[in-house]
């Protein structure tokens, strides 16, 4: 079964819909973390990666800030999925590292994240690899949830 790890948001966690929803989909797991320290936050989910061996990485909001620096810091190169992602609006980069597929969703209603970091952001790392996916929703992209993207998503980033 494909292994999932899933990067919570600041108001996410554990027994959060998407976390739920992953778990009942992929051998997928959700660490819990103190989202009040960025960089503990970055540590704990990097040791994990390292015993988990995940074979996609998914980062929701500020989930997401944490998967962007791990692929920055070169910690992951794996397919990664970044749902309204918040690096850019938390200082992050504007960068994504070259040679790694990553897809990145990002509701056009979102009035949390500003959808054009997401924008910004696909514009790097390298083309063909890196797409962007708009959908009509908010920053909580809960139709992706309803609807079973989440799991189309994730498939689609799998390793053949």
């Amino acid at each position: 079964m494909l292994r999932v790890q899933f990067i919570h948001g600041l108001e996410g966690s554990p027994q959060g819909s998407k976390a739920q929803f992953l778990a009942r989909h992929f051998d997928a797991r959700t660490p819990a973390m103190d989202t009040s320290d960025f960089e503990v936050c970055v540590r704990l989910q990097a040791d994990f990666i390292r015993s988990f061996k995940p074979e996609v990485l998914v980062g929701s909001s500020f989930g997401g800030a944490v998967a962007l620096r791990l692929l920055r810091d070169g910690v992951w190169r794996g397919p990664t999925l970044l749902l309204a992602q918040a690096g850019i609006k938390l200082g992050a980069a504007c960068k994504l590292p070259e040679g790694v597929r990553v897809c990145l969703v990002h509701g056009r209603r979102d009035d949390i994240v500003d959808p054009a970091d997401s924008r910004k952001l696909a514009l790097t790392g390298t083309r063909g690899l890196v797409r962007l996916e708009e959908v009509d929703d908010g920053h909580r992209l809960q139709s992706l949830v309803s609807s079973s993207r989440l799991a189309e998503l994730v498939r689609e980033l799998a390793p053949q």
